[in-house]
């Protein structure tokens, strides 16, 4: 599947999601939750690979990464670290996430 293509369906889905949660924050934040972008990088990748191997395991990491993916938003639950301000709060969900990646990392190796 052409790159370009790819890149309009991927930013298109982003720009909507962005649109929408300009005029429905509610809407825009279940869509965004929806696997919608998992899905389309499955079939995406599969259609480019046809590797039944690597898109199993591409979807294993999927289902572990995205409660993984979780901890970014923690600090925004915690009155201490959120009363810091947005890009504080940001930052340690992005120090929380980057910890997630190696528990990642070691979940997909026990699974492979």
């Amino acid at each position: 599947m052409d790159i370009l293509l790819k890149v309009a369906i991927a930013g298109g889905m982003i720009v909507f999601a962005s649109w929408l949660a300009g005029k429905r924050p509610d809407l825009g934040g279940f869509i965004i939750a929806l696997p919608i972008t998992s899905i389309l990088a499955l079939v995406m990748s599969h259609i480019q690979t046809q590797n039944n191997q690597n898109t199993i395991m591409f979807a294993k990491s999927i289902l572990v990464g995205v409660p993984i993916s979780y901890l970014f938003f923690v600090p925004f639950f915690l009155p201490q670290v959120s009363r810091f301000g947005f890009w504080i709060t940001f930052v340690v969900g992005v120090m929380l996430l980057l910890i997630g990646y190696f528990i990642h990392q070691y979940i997909v190796k026990i699974i492979a």
